[in-house]
């Protein structure tokens, strides 16, 4: 298990200095317009008796609630708003500082007294906040904490912030810690609850396993099988079903839904299954660079394709710069130029 480094006063106070001087690290900024699931669902977890959410419709008002509430986190970690959330312990003696120092065993010792949900919380802010050592301490106590963990706003809060993170791992994190909050193990009873909840006539329920297939799906169980009834929803009549199963496509992270995903942005009736099926490919979920990469050829296609609304051409020469992050006009013979030219590289 690899150790946590510790956060001495004079870099915490130098942390603080530079969060009050400078805007916030844009690697905590949450991705364009990504949701997430807040309370006030009815939608009940398996095996939990919690409140389940269903996260609500996306837009730039909630985008910036988002980044605001990951600011105020940040804040928290190093001391800019004086000290931590009384619901959770004190962080400094985690976070991470010069390379390579290990913790003491006391500090280690701290951790393992802290109950799941605290440990939990812990990691996730330290992961948000780009602690190397987080995301591997998850990975190593997830499976502890099943069962244990209860969802709230705070665990909504902070798996949000681990989504929307500029690093996969930290993403990757968010959908372990939300498994194990939801009372979901990567076994086959989760899952036939789940197939069973995603045909049922409860809206909210369906959504909510939509969703949580998608989680399953990332952390590599059923892939396949949870790929092949996602890309059946895409057929669904309500646009509120497509637009789930277009942003649980996306959490898979699997090269397979990268096709289905550009087929929604071009096919589907609906300007916002149409919107976030770009979002997914561009830079929402959990694809690696090179995955996204893979959809250049067909967005280039898109970029003149006549069929296509203004809005959804536009929509791909956003997708185009968000990938490559080459600053280009939105001209769909300087894209073609570009990528001829590092073709032929």
């Amino acid at each position: 298990m690899e150790p946590f480094q510790p956060f001495s006063a004079e870099a915490q106070n130098q942390a603080a200095q530079n969060n009050a001087a400078q805007p916030p690290d844009p690697r905590l900024q949450p991705t364009p317009d990504y949701g997430t699931l807040g309370p006030g669902s009815d939608a009940t977890a398996f095996g939990t008796g919690a409140q389940q959410p269903v996260r609500p419709r996306q837009d730039a008002r909630f985008a910036s609630i988002v980044a605001a509430l990951v600011g105020v986190f940040i804040a928290l970690l190093v001391g800019t708003m004086g000290r931590a959330h009384p619901s959770l312990p004190r962080l400094d003696k985690f976070i991470s500082a010069p390379e390579n120092k290990p913790a003491s065993a006391k500090d280690m010792q701290q951790l393992d007294r802290m109950g799941p949900q605290r440990q939990a919380e812990t990691l996730l802010q330290l992961a948000v906040a780009q602690n190397a050592a987080a995301p591997q301490q998850i990975a190593s106590r997830v499976e502890q904490w099943q069962g244990k963990l209860r969802w709230d706003s705070q665990m909504a809060t902070l798996t949000t912030a681990a989504l929307n993170s500029n690093d996969m791992r930290v993403r990757q994190s968010g959908v372990e810690v939300e498994l194990a909050a939801y009372g979901l193990a990567k076994d086959s009873a989760s899952l036939e609850s789940l197939l069973k909840a995603v045909e049922a006539t409860d809206h909210s329920q369906k959504i909510w396993a939509l969703w949580s297939l998608g989680l399953m799906a990332n952390r590599g169980f059923q892939t396949d099988q949870i790929l092949q009834i996602l890309i059946s929803h895409l057929k669904d009549s309500d646009e509120d079903s497509r637009h789930w199963a277009v942003e649980s496509l996306a959490l898979t992270g699997s090269d397979q839904a990268i096709e289905p995903l550009l087929k929604a942005m071009h096919d589907d009736p609906s300007a916002l299954v149409r919107e976030r099926a770009a979002c997914g490919i561009a830079q929402s979920g959990l694809f690696t660079p090179e995955q996204r990469m893979t959809a250049l050829p067909q967005l280039l296609n898109y970029t003149d394709d006549p069929t296509l609304d203004a809005s959804t051409r536009a929509w791909a020469f956003h997708a185009l710069n968000d990938i490559t992050h080459q600053n280009l006009p939105n001209d769909a013979g300087a894209w073609r130029s570009w990528y001829e030219a590092k073709s032929a590289q």
